[in-house]
């Protein structure tokens, strides 16, 4: 039976999320990523909460029409960093889900970076 990527990805977000775990004074940023869209969330890994959360498809990102899906992740980023200082949260611990870290998963990193998050 043939591994598809799928697979490849699944084994890597098993083996990611071994060693990352979001508790409420540092809680785990997950990244989404789809062919259109990508999300990023804030969680609590001990209640089991969403604290907070962004995506390409809120209004605040689409308004900036004409973005390259890059620079979305890097608007989607920023605006998860806004909603997390809005919440006193300031540290986070990365999930990169699996994916590699490159593009529009880097591309959250940054803008959560520049945002005001620590990793």
């Amino acid at each position: 039976m043939a591994i598809t990527n799928r697979d490849r990805r699944e084994r890597r977000r098993r083996r990611v999320r071994a060693k990352v775990y979001g508790v409420l004074s540092r809680p785990r940023l997950n990244v989404f990523r789809s062919v259109k869209h990508i999300y990023a969330q804030l969680i609590d890994d001990d209640a089991g909460h969403t604290l907070a959360a962004a995506s390409s498809l809120d209004i605040d990102v689409r308004s900036q029409a004409g973005l390259k899906k890059v620079d979305e992740a890097l608007a989607v980023g920023r605006l998860l960093a806004q909603r997390a200082l809005q919440k006193q949260i300031k540290q986070v611990v990365y999930d990169r889900a699996g994916y590699r870290y490159h593009g529009r998963v880097k591309a959250v990193a940054d803008g959560a970076r520049e945002g005001g998050l620590e990793f």
